[in-house]
């Protein structure tokens, strides 16, 4: 029974250290990658603002084959939303809609997730040209973790970051053929 006691107490105490740890751990996280590509901003920016194209390039969408999607609206413009439900716990449940345009530069999307978590996130990608013929896409996720699901902010980029660079990594593969 006293053994019983001490790995409860030890349980409680790891919860309570790990519960403290979260009150002075930041909320918001940022992570943004980039990659070059050898295409004119125009046909970089034609294909990425179709929401619908993701299924070549985007780690996340390309993870589950067999999961449901729905879309809303006219895809390549404001308020199209691209909504997915899958049985795959890294995938889950939710939707995102574009949010802003600009013609050649960028498209902003905002991510609602639903399962296995609840959550909003704030996407960009941005096109600069560097000459007539090459680009850097700039691919940036904001978003923010409730207490104590903060916890978490400080691996979001390590884990993130690595799916934002195989899909741009995709994405310069499937843009440069």
């Amino acid at each position: 029974m006293k053994i019983v006691f001490i790995i409860l107490t030890v349980i409680v105490a790891m919860i309570s250290i790990l519960l403290l740890v979260a009150l002075f751990i930041k909320n918001e996280y940022s992570i943004k990658r980039e990659i070059a590509i050898s295409r004119p901003a125009k046909d970089v920016y034609g294909f990425i603002k179709y929401q619908k194209n993701q299924e070549q390039y985007s780690k996340w969408v390309m993870a589950d084959p067999n999961m449901k999607k729905e879309f809303t609206g006219t895809d390549g413009s404001i308020g199209f939303v691209y909504a997915w439900d899958s049985e795959d716990k890294n995938v889950g449940i939710g939707e995102q809609e574009i949010i802003k345009l600009i013609e050649g530069e960028r498209v902003d999307a905002e991510i609602r997730f639903i399962k296995p978590f609840e959550g909003v996130a704030q996407t960009s990608m941005i096109i600069e040209s560097e000459s007539e013929n090459q680009v850097k896409v700039i691919w940036v996720m904001n978003g923010r973790n409730s207490y104590p699901m903060n916890l978490m902010v400080p691996f979001i980029d390590g884990m993130l970051g690595t799916d934002l660079e195989l899909s741009l990594a995709n994405l310069k593969t499937i843009l440069e053929k």
